[in-house]
């Protein structure tokens, strides 16, 4: 994997989610697809890149999601897990001002007009 310059990183789970959220936010944040599933050996890579760095947690109100949010409690718990509304369901669904002010609650800089 290649080195991360951002200070800031959100894993999600796939690339709709990713351009979502990219959408909203208006700063330089590194964002990882996990494209709904991890191996040992990524998650280990990953781990290596992320160190020191501020890792929040944005994945769909599912059970795969769930799924990925439990193995991240467990394999990287200074993460911090954001959550979007279950009524979404999914993070590519939400709508950006519903993703804009979960965002805004971990201190990442959105654009002004998804408030």
């Amino acid at each position: 994997m290649d080195y991360i310059h951002e200070e800031k990183i959100i894993i999600v789970e796939g690339k709709s989610d990713k351009k979502r959220v990219q959408e909203v936010i208006n700063e330089p944040v590194h964002i990882i697809c996990t494209n709904g599933t991890i191996s040992v050996t990524k998650l280990d890579e990953l781990m290596e890149d992320i160190m020191d760095k501020e890792v929040y947690i944005l994945v769909d109100a599912d059970s795969s999601g769930e799924k990925l949010r439990k193995l991240f409690k467990r394999e990287f718990p200074e993460a911090e897990h954001l959550y979007i509304d279950k009524m979404y369901r999914e993070v590519a669904s939400a709508p950006y001002h519903h993703i804009a002010t979960v965002l805004l609650s971990a201190n990442i800089d959105i654009h002004a007009e998804y408030l």
